[in-house]
């Protein structure tokens, strides 16, 4: 299969969706891996990296459009690359489309076959290559929410772990999946004061255990959440629905009982965010205010840590991109149910539940196309 790798383009997105080492892999099981020129320069690979591993380096994105069967990105493709998507053409990426009508009817409008990488699903319903970009987004969560707790921030000027003499700061994480943990871990490590909420009584009883002491783990409802957020410091927001819109858990009449300089962090931007008054940032401007609380809400955290962030999804996709380069997307998804779960739209249809539920659009399962 000709595979191609495209430069992202979104603002500030320095990630790469393959490493050499990935493309080296995908030469010897005899797929042809054209690259685009500069795709690579942000995570530290440079075009000469792919050269020597036989990738092929193109100038022109719309020549890697034209010839690629299947095109891999990092981030959901823009409005730009629209046009240049043809009908029956693969295309592998996150691209949380219930957050998004206009890119979902878009990518609808292409007849592409789009499989999300935040869909796949592990046998036990965990999502393998959501796993990688979650754990550094959850622990950048709490360095970011550390950074805009300054003062020169707009933040209330407070130290995380607090020092001898002094109390920390207390944190309030919402959801207690990879991001959440993640999230309080780093919290804990910083020497705060960490609640970590979720609705799952397993989940808790695990959390309990393996948290530090300096962690309660409690179940979530609303009259918790009411009233732990005057007490917060910083609220980092990491629920996740599989392919869905996340809730609306902080509301704006929540932000009136907030200590002033308090900063949320909504992890779950990229699915709609969990709090009332959030809306995409990016890292050339992260935080904005409401009500005299700061909101920190970029919808690429990981791209901050490109390296890091292209060697983690490299490791997690990889095996993912040459199943579907190997038997074809019909194939892999026939053998791999996990696969099965990432197609989201093929040939102008819906074909995964959360996606078409979020616009109230019809949806054909994904069984009955194959």
């Amino acid at each position: 299969m000709i595979v191609g790798l495209l430069k992202e383009i979104k603002t500030e997105e320095n990630r790469v969706c393959m490493t050499p080492a990935g493309v080296e892999v995908m030469q010897n099981h005899g797929h042809q891996v054209l690259v685009e020129a500069g795709a690579g320069v942000g995570s530290g690979f440079s075009d000469e990296n792919y050269r020597q591993v036989g990738g092929e380096i193109i100038g022109n994105k719309a020549n890697i459009f034209a010839r690629a069967e299947m095109l891999m990105h990092v981030k959901e493709p823009q409005p730009e690359e629209y046009a240049l998507i043809r009908p029956g053409q693969i295309f592998f990426t996150y691209f949380h489309f219930a957050a998004s009508e206009s890119l979902t009817r878009a990518m609808l409008t292409t007849g592409a076959t789009c499989i999300a990488y935040e869909t796949i699903e592990n046998p036990d319903g965990s999502l393998p290559l959501l796993t990688p970009m979650s754990e550094i987004a959850g622990r950048m969560a709490a360095q970011e929410g550390a950074k805009y707790l300054e003062r020169s921030q707009g933040g209330r000027g407070i130290l995380l772990g607090g020092v001898p003499g002094v109390a920390p700061a207390t944190v309030l994480v919402l959801g207690g999946g990879t991001v959440g943990t993640q999230a309080a871990h780093m919290a804990c490590g910083l020497g705060a004061h960490v609640y970590l909420l979720d609705t799952n009584l397993d989940r808790l009883r695990h959390l309990s255990e393996v948290m530090p002491k300096n962690c309660v783990a409690l179940m979530s409802s609303p009259a918790t959440l009411r009233s732990l957020i005057p007490q917060a410091d910083l609220v980092i927001g990491a629920v996740l629905l599989h392919g869905a819109k996340a809730p609306k858990l902080v509301t704006r009449e929540m932000l009136a009982v907030m200590k002033p300089g308090a900063v949320l962090v909504d992890v779950a931007i990229d699915q709609g965010g969990c709090f009332e008054t959030s809306r995409p940032t990016t890292h050339l401007e992260p935080i904005y205010m409401v009500d005299g609380i700061v909101h920190y809400c970029v919808a690429n955290m990981p791209g901050a840590v490109p390296l890091t962030s292209t060697m983690a999804l490299t490791n997690a996709t990889l095996p993912y991109a040459l199943a579907i380069a190997n038997d074809g997307w019909r194939q892999a998804a026939t053998k791999n149910p996990g696969i099965r779960a990432g197609i989201n739209l093929v040939d102008g249809k819906i074909t995964y539940a959360g996606v078409a539920q979020a616009f109230n659009l019809p949806q054909v399962p994904v069984t009955e196309i194959l």
